[in-house]
């Protein structure tokens, strides 16, 4: 019986969640694809859009890893700290994005879940692959954490984006409907005139 042992229940739900969250994104995102798109939209994609779909990416990798049939937890805890220095590194290249675009302010909420949140699951998963020789339980009870923390940051930031755009949409249609309205409204008053 192997360290992983038991994990597998796990990991199928959490894999097979994630990789559901993802086929949804891309449904969520061709539904919104009509909107119009600013120059800037592919800066806020960056920094919003494409790491939710990273996150759940790396969540059903870890899935595949750690459902993988080792030989001995060394090689899955290999595996796990390189998806962990990876994704540290691109945390940093997700803060540099949220910096740089200009058509949304972050508030802490966003850093906390596109940032703050995801930095601690990959350095949880770095940490973990280097505990793995001393204690290996503990070490996949950490892969676990960090699996949960990207698979529920994924989810609260899709949904902070859906709704950010249903509701800004709606707000741009109400104003345009409100303009057109005035503009008709005062057409018609000018021909009584």
């Amino acid at each position: 019986m192997t360290a992983l042992s038991g994990w597998e229940n796990f990991y199928v739900i959490v894999g097979s969640s994630a990789g559901a969250l993802i086929g949804l994104q891309f449904v969520v995102l061709t539904l919104i694809s009509q909107m119009p798109i600013r120059k800037t939209g592919t800066q806020v994609g960056a920094a919003f859009a494409t790491p939710n779909i990273v996150h759940f990416g790396t969540v059903l990798l870890l899935s595949a890893l750690l459902n993988a049939p080792w030989h001995a937890i060394s090689g899955a805890a290999i595996a796990w700290g390189l998806v962990g220095l990876v994704g540290i590194l691109y945390t940093f290249v997700v803060a540099r994005h949220m910096r740089a675009q200009t058509v949304y302010q972050p508030v802490f909420e966003d850093w906390l879940c596109h940032v703050l949140l995801p930095m601690a699951a990959y350095a949880t998963l770095a940490i973990s692959a280097y505990e793995t020789q001393s204690h290996a339980h503990e070490s996949l009870f950490g892969v676990g954490a960090a699996a949960l923390v990207l698979l529920f940051c994924g989810i609260h930031n899709a949904w902070d984006a859906v709704t950010y755009h249903v509701f800004t949409s709606k707000e741009k249609q109400q104003q345009q409907d409100d303009r057109r309205r005035d503009e008709t409204t005062k057409a018609d008053s000018g021909d009584l005139g």
